[in-house]
């Protein structure tokens, strides 16, 4: 089954967005403007889409799952795969928001689906790494962690090109690497504590942090330590990376930028004491990112300034995305949110009454999130 990608390459998508460029992953498995195939949309963990979403979105449907949901669906070939606190996953079809098929494991399931290859594979509270067959949701294999999975999983091409490795943190203080096929480790790498969110993938190598207070930088090809930086408090959230730099936010609400080349803080932005658990979003001048502080940041990315700040009633651990002039984000205050990205003003809002940890999948004139209510939601046209 191979090998729809054989070759992998980075480019950039300049679209115009009210003075915002946004950059755009063109990497096989990334986000199109007819996908979201993974936890903010590509291996590099950027949070921006293509896509063009509608001035107004309407609800189109509800689909009930009456479990919370913190995990963050992906959209591929018009189905909706997500993930809940009752340990299932299900296939949706997103023009309908009828049930495809479900899944059970048994723990319950934070991580975010990766669609790939015809291949669903998510994380489990149960410590296993599931791939499941993307038309049916027949289970295929299982890998077993020795503790629970709750980050996303991420995805990279084998060295020799023949393959495709599945990347993912397990509470057991490893970073696996499993191959896709077969289910069979690969390496492993091991940290200091547990690893929350999903390693982010580019160049060759993957970049995550987690509950021992570093950013890991490991070779993708060996599973060896490139280097550690010491980041000054644990990492609830993911990483992104570009251009050989990380963004991430930690516990003692800081928000940093990392200069892999040098292994050093390129800057640091501090507002006030409340952590950082979402992962950012970052375009070609910008980088956004949600708050405990009950706030959406917008930051500059070369200098580490504010641009603006956007307050919402509640924390913001969902993690924005970014579509063109665009950002979507959920808050703990019930209400999913679209903002300006050049102006930071409020162009839209939903309440569904209950908190938003989930981050949102963008398909060009769809959103798609999970709420703490135990429904999904998909706006649209």
């Amino acid at each position: 089954m191979r090998k729809q990608f054989q070759h992998l390459f980075w480019g950039v998508v300049l679209l115009a967005g009210l003075g915002n460029s946004v950059w755009v992953e063109a990497k096989p498995g990334s986000a199109t403007k007819e996908t979201w195939p993974m936890f903010r949309g590509g291996p590099s963990l950027t949070g921006v889409s293509p896509a063009k979403l509608p001035d107004q979105p309407k609800l189109r449907w509800t689909f009930s799952i009456g479990d919370p949901i913190r995990s963050s669906a992906a959209i591929v070939d018009g189905v909706v795969f997500i993930g809940a606190d009752n340990g299932k996953v299900y296939a949706i079809d997103l023009a309908t928001g009828q049930e495809k098929w479900q899944w059970e494991t048994d723990g319950m399931i934070e991580s975010s689906p990766l669609v790939l290859e015809g291949r669903v594979f998510v994380g489990s509270g149960d410590g296993f790494l599931y791939a499941l067959d993307q038309a049916t949701g027949k289970p295929l294999w299982k890998y077993e962690t020795e503790d629970q999975i709750l980050g996303a999983p991420n995805w990279v091409e084998s060295p020799d090109g023949k393959s495709t490795w599945i990347v993912t943190g397990s509470y057991d203080y490893f970073l696996h690497c499993v191959d896709a096929e077969t289910g069979k480790g690969i390496w492993k790498y091991e940290t200091g504590n547990y690893i929350n969110g999903a390693p982010a993938v580019s160049d060759g190598k993957t970049v995550f942090g987690g509950c021992d207070a570093l950013l890991h930088v490991i070779a993708l090809e060996t599973g060896k330590k490139v280097k550690e930086i010491e980041a000054g408090a644990y990492i609830p959230g993911s990483a992104a990376m570009v251009e050989n730099r990380v963004y991430v936010g930690h516990y003692e609400s800081e928000f940093l930028c990392v200069d892999l080349n040098e292994g050093a803080l390129k800057w640091t932005y501090r507002d006030r004491n409340f952590p950082f658990y979402s992962s950012p979003a970052v375009t070609a001048k910008s980088v956004v990112v949600g708050g405990r502080d009950k706030r959406v940041h917008c930051l500059d990315r070369e200098s580490g300034k504010d641009r603006w700040r956007f307050p919402t009633r509640g924390k913001v651990d969902s993690s924005p995305v970014v579509a063109q002039d665009k950002v979507v984000v959920g808050s703990s205050d019930g209400l999913l949110y679209m903002i300006s990205l050049s102006e930071g003003k409020e162009l839209w809002s939903y309440e569904i009454g209950e908190s938003i940890i989930a981050s949102p999948a963008v398909i060009d004139q769809w959103i798609v999130v999970g709420g703490e209510d135990g429904l999904v939601y998909a706006f649209g046209q």
